[in-house]
């Protein structure tokens, strides 16, 4: 097996994943307050490309996405919606889901939702009590940070800026300013509640994690990941929390770099946001996972339209070359030499025509690594250009999980096939291109139908009429026939979903 190498933001090394054991992969997911942006979505690409990665590579890859769906955001959102809490993030967790889904990844193996996990979180939150890590005051239980003599060891914070954001709790309740709350009592406004030792209320933000990472993945695990801004309070917390419990946890920490507009970070609270869904509806699937992995995971990627129309011609530029050297075979095809096949029956997401229910894993494939692939092969060795880029594209992933490397050696053999025939090299750039994510590019296009052309009448005339929650039910409709609706300049056309 290919030795794999990931940054880890803890010790600041290189460590290597044990090939031996599961490599259990926990990603912060998503708080429900709102539709979430195309930076949330990079940590959701991240994260299930590395999982399909290692897999290729033999690895046994677990991935754990989170939905936080009890926090004061929420509240606050619902409440200006004029909803119920819980109708309302169940509607944004559906939202999620259905905007991830159109990634065309697959899902998660587990997607835990906090509501789901509250026993676990307060059987954690005794066990820190009872060692003296915690105590209750008013009705919260607040986590004692000086008890932890780690703290701080993961965003090498002093202690004077160690500001714990609006999720700390109540200030006059808390021994010291520092410590953070496990769990908050039940106030006036809050129409959502559970019991517990110290009364009715609900978990904080950082023990939810805690709690759910352990339980779908046990008390050590081999990658937690998420987006940079979340190393402190978020991460750090966690780590005192189930270190102070006794858990090992964690073992490598994975963190990608933030989206960023004009030199910003883009957040909903910066309100400089640009909803996944409007990226997909106006760039296609294909270009926003090209633009997500288009920068090294840990550094910040600019976004804009001069980005995206680059993503665009990207994308273009691989629909060429596949038109110009069709792959024999049809794409759920095991193949001789490199494109995916799949293990243990699993289908691609969308690839069975039948949509997955929105909370069950829809894996990715379960790639073959090159020497498999290979090793079935009737047909002659490929080309040594062919093994080279293959090669290289592996190499690149394997170190530190270097996604633009890997694009450059996709870009090579195209550019070297486009050149002279190179004998294997559509079926190399295909199985590469698996591994991203982006292997539909190789399937050929055709017309879309006349019901599909009328529904995209009805929905430029929704938009029209600004009536974009019919036009968003017809972009859906159309989803379900097959179809992605790409907004430019000059009107919409319909493309093949990935």
């Amino acid at each position: 097996m290919r030795e794999v190498r990931i940054r880890d933001t803890l010790s600041g090394e290189l460590r290597t994943l044990d090939p031996r054991a599961e490599v259990g992969i926990y990603a912060c997911g998503p708080t429900v307050y709102s539709r979430i942006h195309i930076g949330n979505a990079r940590p959701f690409v991240v994260f299930s490309l590395l999982a399909r990665f290692l897999r290729s590579e033999g690895y046994e890859a677990k991935l754990v996405v989170n939905v936080t769906d009890i926090n004061d955001k929420i509240y606050d959102a619902a409440r200006a919606a004029g909803e119920p809490s819980a109708p309302f993030a169940e509607k944004m967790t559906s939202a999620y889901l259905g905007d991830t889904g159109r990634l065309g990844l697959g899902r998660p193996d587990a997607e835990p939702l906090a509501t789901e996990t509250i026993d676990a979180i307060v059987a954690l939150i005794a066990d820190l009590v009872e060692s003296g890590h915690a105590y209750e005051s008013g009705g919260d239980v607040y986590f004692r940070v000086r008890s932890f003599d780690g703290y701080g060891k993961l965003s090498n914070r002093r202690t004077e800026d160690m500001d714990q954001g609006e999720e700390a709790g109540s200030a006059s309740l808390k021994e010291d300013p520092l410590d953070f709350a496990l769990w908050k009592a039940h106030k006036e406004g809050e129409d959502t509640s559970w019991e517990s030792p110290w009364g009715p209320g609900r978990p904080g933000w950082h023990i939810e994690c805690s709690a759910m990472a352990e339980a779908e993945l046990g008390p050590a695990f081999a990658i937690h990941g998420g987006g940079s801004d979340l190393v402190f309070p978020h991460h750090e917390n966690e780590i005192a929390q189930s270190e102070g419990a006794g858990r090992p946890f964690a073992r490598v920490w994975m963190h990608n770099g933030m989206i960023e507009t004009d030199t910003e970070k883009m957040s909903k609270s910066e309100g400089n946001i640009f909803q996944l869904s409007e990226a997909l509806d106006r760039y296609g699937r294909e270009a926003v996972v090209d633009y997500l992995i288009s920068g090294h995971y840990r550094q910040p990627l600019a976004f804009g339209p001069e980005q995206m129309e680059q993503a665009v011609a990207r994308v273009g530029r691989l629909r060429n070359f596949f038109r110009e050297h069709p792959v024999e075979g049809e794409p759920g095809e095991a193949p001789s030499e490199h494109s995916p096949a799949r293990g243990s029956g699993e289908a691609a997401a969308g690839e069975s025509g039948e949509a997955p229910s929105e909370r069950s894993p829809a894996r990715g494939p379960r790639e073959a690594s090159w020497e498999q692939q290979r090793g079935r092969s009737s047909e002659t060795s490929p080309d040594p250009r062919v093994t080279q880029r293959s090669e290289a594209f592996r190499d690149a992933l394997a170190d530190d999980f270097n996604t633009p490397r890997a694009m450059a050696e996709v870009f090579e053999l195209v550019t070297e096939a486009n050149r002279g025939d190179v004998p294997g090299a559509p079926k190399a750039v295909r199985w590469m291109l698996s591994i991203l994510g982006l292997d539909s590019v190789a399937e050929a296009e055709g017309g879309a139908g006349e019901e599909a052309e009328r529904l995209l009448a009805e929905r430029q005339e929704a938009r029209a009429a600004q009536d974009y929650e019919r036009a968003d039910q017809i972009r859906d409709r159309l989803a379900e026939l097959g179809w992605e609706v790409r907004d430019a300049a000059d009107g919409a056309r319909l493309v093949p979903r990935g």
